[in-house]
């Protein structure tokens, strides 16, 4: 009974996604009669994001820079993000040159029948500041610009935390508001079963007719390297930081993120899911609300391997060598690039498209091109990553606290508050 009483929300959580992709299979594009609901669902979820991200890590950074943690715990996150994406990468680019999925289709059977696109040609530059900048305090606010306002709320906090006994109300307030804000997204994810069930439903009947279009191939090799990336790498991450104990703490505590992540197509939905299950996994607080939402826009392995699936595409219908030390290098670093620029939020935008075509040379014209590719992985390519951010979030940790968080925090992880965060 333990057992079951545990585990109902995933079990309630599974049952909803079951029976949305059922409905989505057997009604097809007629399941989007249900769609309203999933959309609601989501945009309560979605009006959360921004306070719970400002609060979340401008908290976290004050706490940490009181603690004299902020210098060790972001160099660590930057190696663990960047290290884990290499990775990520290279297992792409190595599987796809021994089965090129693309090889048989020619440049005239991928335009048939596409839409006419109008995009303004970007520079790198141009890209680059779009990406970590916005010219408006009040653009800040919006999901569209998470990235930015992660480094307003880094700055916010470290200011806060810098700021001493004047700043020690503001700090106060910002833990405050940030259990606030984890307590109403608890309270929304009680309807995810009937929400997220909805929303599956005409994911499903929509991308039935797409998958079938000519890019079956390429949905079935990301399948494989969804399956290696979440199972084996996954695997291995946490047992290097945990040994045996890390990695049935990971297991546990993983099927409500994955399903979260499967259903939504959003990282920055999954954000308050991942917070508490890497909690649960002994993960210590200020670790967990900087890493996760630091993770969600600029550590996304999914995306880095769709990247480059994505370069081997144009390459290979227009003749391109893909085993030249330069253009390896090419494709792996702008693949990268592609994981830190994408959207957090579902098909969030041709951004990572359109930075393909401008450093290659492309037409942007073919970022509509491009986008099937993205619609048609979008749901294991969140899995990866979102997921992807808890495992950075044990590795972090076990950077940042070593063998000791081992023995305190996975042999006896802290109990947390019965209703606290998301039940499981």
């Amino acid at each position: 009974m333990n057992v079951l009483r545990n585990y109902v929300y995933t079990i309630l959580l599974l049952c909803g996604i079951l029976i949305g992709g059922i409905c989505g299979i057997i009604f097809g594009e007629g399941a989007s009669v249900v769609k309203p609901v999933g959309d609601i669902f989501l945009n309560l979820m979605f009006v959360l994001i921004v306070p719970l991200v400002f609060f979340s890590v401008s908290s976290s950074i004050c706490n940490m820079k009181q603690s004299n943690m902020v210098g060790k715990v972001v160099g660590n996150i930057a190696l663990v993000f960047l290290l884990t994406s290499v990775v990520a990468a290279i297992v792409a680019y190595v599987f796809t040159l021994f089965y090129n999925p693309l090889g048989g289709i020619n440049q005239s059977d991928v335009l048939t029948g596409l839409p006419e696109q109008t995009i303004r040609q970007l520079t790198s530059a141009e890209i680059f500041v779009n990406t970590f900048t916005v010219s408006d305090f009040q653009q800040l606010f919006t999901k569209s610009n998470l990235l930015p306002l992660i480094i307003f709320s880094a700055f916010f906090g470290l200011a806060t935390a810098l700021s001493k006994s004047k700043g020690k109300v503001v700090a106060e307030l910002l833990n405050a508001a940030n259990s606030i804000i984890l307590k109403m997204m608890s309270i929304i994810m009680m309807a995810a079963p009937l929400g997220l069930g909805c929303y599956f439903a005409d994911t499903v009947g929509k991308l039935g007719g797409q998958i079938l279009n000519g890019y079956l191939h390429v949905f079935l090799l990301y399948l494989i390297l969804t399956a290696i990336s979440f199972f084996v790498l996954n695997s291995v991450y946490v047992f290097i930081a945990g040994g045996k104990k890390g990695f049935i703490a990971f297991w546990r505590n993983m099927p409500t993120p994955s399903l979260m992540a499967i259903a939504t197509s959003s990282s920055a939905a999954c954000i308050p899911v991942n917070i508490e299950a890497s909690k649960r996994m002994g993960v210590p607080e200020n670790i967990a609300e900087t890493v996760i939402p630091l993770g969600t826009n600029i550590h996304k392995d999914g995306s880095v391997m769709a990247g480059v699936l994505k370069v081997i595409f144009l390459f290979t219908i227009f003749g391109q060598e893909l085993t030249s030390s330069s253009n390896m290098f090419m494709i792996i670093g702008v693949a990268l690039l592609v994981g830190a620029v994408m959207g957090a939020i579902p098909s969030g935008g041709m951004t990572g498209e359109l930075l393909i075509c401008s450093v290659f040379g492309f037409s942007p014209q073919l970022a509509g091109t491009l986008m099937i590719i993205s619609t048609i992985v979008d749901i294991p390519a969140t899995l990866l990553n979102s997921t992807g951010n808890v495992v950075c979030a044990v590795l972090v940790t076990r950077l940042t606290d070593g063998k000791d968080w081992v023995k305190k925090q996975l042999v006896a992880p802290p109990d947390l508050p019965e209703r606290e965060g998301i039940k499981r």
